[in-house]
C-alpha cells in the first residue's frame, strides 16, 4: 500500500503477528486463564497480555500517542496468580528473533500501567489527536472453543478512523462465503486485512516467511453490487442482545440468504464484508438504550468503507466515534454497499413496524 502510514501499519502488523502467537498458544492449552467481567463477557490472560503488549510497541513507536481498548488492570492487581500467568505469557515472546518486531513491558507494574492507559483511555472528539483502540481478542466466547476471533488494532485521529488493521487466524486468505465461527484455514496462515483512509482494502497471511508475503488489494466490490448481489453476514441464535426474528425477516424480504456468513463477533463480521464474502448486515438491538461499544468497530468498520460500503445506524445516522468507549449517539447498525443501503435501510424500518416493533424507531 502506497500511503503515509506506512509506519505505522509496519509496527501494528509486526505487534499483531506476536499477539496472534500469544493467542494460539493459549488455544492450545487446557486452562485458558478465564474471568469473567462486569458486563458477563469473559475474558482470558490472553486478552490482558495481547492488549498490554499492542500498547508496549506502539507506545514504544509513537510515545505521544493515546490509546482506548477493552480491559482495565483492575482484576491482574487484586488477583496475583492471574497477574503472574499473564506476565508469564509475556515472556514467551522474549527471544532475539523477536525483539525488533515488538516491545514488551519491562515489569508487571509496567504492564498494568499500559493496560489502565487502555482502560481508562476516552476516544475524544475533534481536537483529541492520535487515538489507537484495541479489542486484543473480539470473540473471546469463540475464541476459548478453538473458533473464530480476531486482534483488532484500529487509528483515529479528532475521532475519526485513519487506519484499522485486524488480525485473524482462523479466516484464510481466500476465504469464501460462508464464513463461520468454526471456519478454520487448513495452511495456519490465517490473515491480516487492513485499510487506511482513501487508500483502499489489503490483505495479507497472518502467518508467513516475509519472501512468501503478498499483499493483495481487495477489489471495491461494494461499488458495484446490484440488488441481486446482496449476501448477508450476522450472528445468529447467540447473542442475546438483537432482534433475531427481525434480522431474518429483513434480510429474506431483501431476497437474501439468511443467514448467510454467521460469526459472533462483530470484528470478523466487519472482515468478512471486506473480503466480499458478505455486503450487508443489519443489527437491530432488543432495547434503544443498548449500546455497542467503541473497540468492536472502529477500524474494522473502515475496512468495509474501502471497498465501497456504507455504514449507518438503524435511524440513518453516521456512527460517531467521538462520543466515548461506548456508541451512545447511535442504536445498532445498517451496513450495505452505498448504492443499496437505502433500500436496505427501507426494509429494515418496514419489517419493524410490521412486527409491532416501532418502539425501536427514534420516530416512534
Amino acid at each position: 500500500m502506497d500511503s503515509p502510514f506506512a509506519k505505522e501499519l509496519q509496527t501494528a502488523i509486526n505487534a499483531i503477528q506476536q499477539a496472534a502467537k500469544l493467542s494460539q498458544s493459549v488455544i492450545s492449552s487446557e486452562d485458558k486463564g478465564v474471568v469473567e467481567k462486569d458486563d458477563l463477557s469473559p475474558v482470558t490472560v490472553a486478552d490482558f497480555a495481547i492488549q498490554a503488549l499492542l500498547t508496549s510497541s506502539i507506545h514504544h513507536v509513537f510515545p505521544s500517542d493515546k490509546f482506548v481498548g477493552e480491559e482495565s488492570a483492575a482484576e491482574l492487581r487484586e488477583n496475583t496468580v492471574l497477574l503472574d500467568r499473564v506476565w508469564s505469557l509475556l515472556q514467551r515472546l522474549k527471544e532475539p528473533e523477536t525483539e525488533s518486531l515488538c516491545k514488551l513491558p519491562t515489569s508487571p507494574d509496567e504492564m498494568c500501567e499500559m493496560i489502565d492507559w487502555c482502560g481508562n483511555g476516552k476516544p475524544g472528539g475533534s481536537e483529541s489527536g492520535r487515538v489507537w483502540i484495541f479489542d486484543p481478542i473480539d470473540g473471546t466466547q469463540t475464541f476459548v472453543k478453538g473458533q473464530a476471533y480476531a486482534i483488532n488494532v484500529a487509528l483515529l485521529e479528532g475521532g475519526k478512523q485513519l487506519l484499522s488493521i485486524v488480525g485473524c487466524p482462523t479466516i484464510p486468505v481466500g476465504a469464501r462465503a460462508p464464513i463461520t465461527n468454526d471456519t478454520t484455514d487448513p495452511a495456519r496462515r490465517g490473515s491480516i486485512v487492513f485499510a487506511a483512509k482513501g487508500y483502499g482494502t489489503y490483505v495479507r497471511p497472518l502467518f508467513a516467511e516475509t519472501s512468501e508475503v503478498q499483499i493483495q488489494k481487495i477489489e471495491p466490490h461494494a461499488e458495484t453490487a446490484a440488488p441481486q448481489d446482496l449476501r448477508s453476514v450476522t450472528c445468529f441464535n447467540t447473542l442475546v442482545s438483537g432482534v433475531d426474528d427481525a434480522h431474518q425477516v429483513i434480510v429474506e424480504r431483501l431476497g437474501v440468504e439468511f443467514p448467510g456468513c454467521d460469526l459472533l463477533g462483530w470484528v470478523p463480521r466487519w472482515v468478512t464484508l471486506a473480503l466480499g464474502a458478505a455486503n450487508m448486515t443489519v443489527w437491530v438491538y432488543k432495547r434503544r438504550d443498548r449500546s455497542a461499544k467503541i473497540w468492536d468497530h472502529a477500524g474494522a468498520m473502515l475496512l468495509f468503507e474501502e471497498v465501497g460500503g456504507k455504514i449507518t445506524d438503524v435511524d440513518g445516522k453516521d456512527i460517531d466515534l467521538t462520543v466515548g468507549r461506548k456508541l451512545v449517539n447511535n442504536y445498532g447498525f445498517v451496513a450495505a454497499p452505498k448504492a443499496l443501503h437505502a433500500r436496505v435501510l427501507q426494509t429494515v424500518h418496514q419489517v419493524l413496524k410490521e412486527q409491532g416493533k416501532d418502539h425501536l424507531l427514534a420516530s416512534a
